[in-house]
């Protein structure tokens, strides 16, 4: 059977897959249109199956505010290129994905229902028609009676505080500290006795180096870890709009305190395969 330029033109509207790809799939099954569909889903879902073990690094972080009711959401969601993850498809998903989590507050990434269907049915779906592996990685999400504020740098690395007290204003300030300084946590109650601990050893070890007295010692390791818990805690480090005051003094200023603060960075985290393209060019010459 003549497979006409209109046919491919409905396949591709229908499945969005390349020009190429629809009129072999038509030829195939003879024209049949319903039966082209469902080839092309059955190997797109197995071509998808394959690509889930490709690592997934790139991708973007989004946030959803719903100031009515005082919720966040927000999620991180993995392609392999930023390419992919500019795609008008992609970015429909995200914003679905986004739009789930903030509305039915999911206990994890399995929970997640897409318009009713199930997240990695979508998932593979989109898969199969961009042709990278994508990932819905992780997210944060909750509610406050409280004062929400939100950053996003590039859709790169994305937060959100929760503030009692305080303005909008303020939240989306500290939000954006948090996104350049990184603190580990909000205050010293929050730092985790194992990293404590390993700090102190390592503080320990160096110092006992200097021949020092013992309670001399102990004075250098307690102004060491001083200095440690300013770096590591929001409240410690210098505001990064004004490094002459700490968070924590603009915050008493404001009368507010940091009841909680979410920070995503895509990728982190994530070993990333490091390509030599000139081996690969290599390897395919001698193979050739």
């Amino acid at each position: 059977m003549s497979i006409s330029a209109s046919m491919v033109k409905e396949l591709r509207e229908r499945t969005g897959a390349g020009m190429m790809e629809c009129k072999k799939a038509l030829a195939a099954v003879d024209g049949d249109m319903d039966a082209a569909i469902e080839q092309m889903r059955i190997s797109g879902l197995a071509k998808a199956d394959k690509k889930s073990g490709n690592t997934a690094a790139e991708g973007v972080v989004n946030i959803l505010l719903d100031g009515s009711n005082k919720k966040f959401a927000m999620v991180e969601i993995n392609s392999q290129t930023d390419f992919a993850a500019k795609a008008e498809d992609f970015v429909a998903f995200t914003d679905k994905v986004s739009q789930a989590v903030l509305a039915d507050q999911p206990a994890s990434v399995d929970d997640i229902k897409i318009d009713g269907d199930a997240l990695e049915e979508v998932r593979k779906t989109l898969v199969a028609k961009i042709g990278e592996n994508i990932q819905v990685r992780r997210f944060e999400t909750g509610s406050t009676d409280g004062v929400l504020g939100e950053y996003s740098h590039s859709g790169r690395i994305g937060v959100v505080v929760d503030l009692q007290g305080g303005s909008a204003d303020l939240a989306k300030d500290i939000a954006m500290h948090i996104a350049a300084s990184k603190p580990v946590c909000v205050d010293e109650s929050g730092v985790p006795a194992e990293l404590l601990e390993k700090e102190r050893a390592i503080l320990v070890a160096e110092a006992s180096e200097s021949g020092k007295p013992a309670e001399i010692v102990e004075k250098m390791v307690q102004g060491r870890i001083n200095k440690y818990l300013a770096e590591v805690t929001l409240v410690g480090q210098p505001f990064v709009k004004d490094p002459d005051q700490t968070v924590g003094k603009l915050l008493s200023a404001a009368g507010a305190t940091v009841n909680a603060f979410y920070r995503l960075e895509v990728g982190e985290g994530i070993e990333k395969k490091e390509e030599n393209f000139a081996e690969e060019v290599m390897a395919q010459v001698r193979g050739s």
